[in-house]
């Protein structure tokens, strides 16, 4: 799985390097990619991992500032219990158009996580305000394409009456427009 994330970075790499920056910046922009989450569960018990999807659109008020929605699934079996969980966040993005092809952005988003689980002839499910705080950085392919090549969040939610602190990765296609 390592040698082909690297195979596939390195290609999105050699790739941009023959892109040429671009004076106009898009109105808006839809993501869509992979997203992996460590859930931390607290000091005394070990975490898990999910994987899944991401999914974001932005749409930008000028050059720098905009609005983002940002909807993401993550899934997995931690503990022989199917576990699924869900986010539906919004709020404001923060992009640092440059001379280069890599664009930096920030945002800080607020909404809710839903979670559902099933093991041991048992189901449950629970949902939570959650909020994310993070950002990463787009590499312009062309004047209507990039490749997210790392969105890193701090994702807070608070299940079952505990607080979870988990980290979100995130990368994938952006479609500019």
């Amino acid at each position: 799985m390592v040698r082909i994330l690297s195979l596939v970075l390195s290609i999105l790499l050699v790739l941009s390097c023959f892109s040429v920056a671009q004076e106009n910046d898009s109105k808006a922009d839809i993501f869509v990619g992979y997203q992996y989450t460590h859930v931390a569960l607290g000091h005394d018990i070990n975490g898990f991992n999910l994987n899944g999807w991401n999914a974001s659109v932005s749409g930008y008020f000028n050059k720098y500032l905009g609005i983002s929605t940002d909807l993401s699934g993550g899934y997995g079996s931690p503990f022989g219990v199917s576990t699924r969980t869900y986010t539906y966040l919004f709020g404001p993005i923060v992009r640092f158009p440059n001379s280069t092809n890599m664009i930096p952005f920030g945002h800080v988003l607020f909404g809710g996580a839903h979670l559902g689980a099933d093991g041991f002839n048992l189901s449950g499910s629970d949902n939570s305000f959650s909020w994310a705080m993070g950002g990463g950085v787009d590499v312009k392919v062309s004047p209507r394409f990039a490749v997210r090549l790392a969105q890193a969040d701090w994702l807070r939610t608070q299940f079952a009456d505990s607080t979870q602190s988990n980290f979100r990765y995130s990368g994938g296609l952006v479609f500019k427009f």
